[in-house]
């Protein structure tokens, strides 16, 4: 038996399907891949299955009874700090809220972890003093921004 697994976000306001196209639109290797909506009698609801840079996502937008929260969010770590800025700035616009170390809440109340790979190789560095310089500029920071991050580890090195 093949196993299909996908994190599944719940929406409430009938926006799921919209948040899906608008998420591919914004990464790579992303695409809609079916969109199901059915009234059960008690309402009604939508399934949309997705892949964002080739991992597997849904959307089930069932109403009220659950939110979304920080506890959940998408981590996207990118190439460079010019592909952090665009995807930041996309996810936060018409409502997103920024939040701190590079994590944000989109339109929809999706939380999101954006990120250059740069900072995972300063924070996570073999050298404790290069990591504990690159982490506390981190921490003051909403949108990572890496010159600042580069400077305090130049700074110790």
């Amino acid at each position: 038996m093949a196993n299909s697994i996908r994190t599944c976000l719940w929406f409430r306001d009938g926006r799921g399907p919209e948040a899906a196209a608008f998420y591919c639109s914004l990464i790579p290797n992303s695409r809609v891949e079916h969109t199901f909506s059915a009234d059960v009698g008690l309402g009604t609801f939508s399934v949309t299955d997705f892949s964002l840079g080739g991992a597997p996502y849904q959307i089930l937008d069932a109403g009220p009874h659950f939110q979304l929260t920080e506890a959940v969010s998408i981590s996207v770590e990118t190439d460079d700090q010019a592909e952090s800025d665009r995807l930041w700035y996309a996810l936060i616009a018409d409502g997103g809220e920024e939040s701190m170390c590079g994590w944000l809440k989109d339109r929809y109340g999706v939380s999101w972890q954006v990120f250059p790979r740069r900072l995972t190789e300063l924070t996570m560095h073999s050298d404790g003093k290069i990591a504990a310089a690159a982490s506390a500029e981190m921490m003051k920071q909403n949108r990572i921004d890496l010159a600042p991050i580069e400077a305090a580890v130049a700074a110790v090195a």
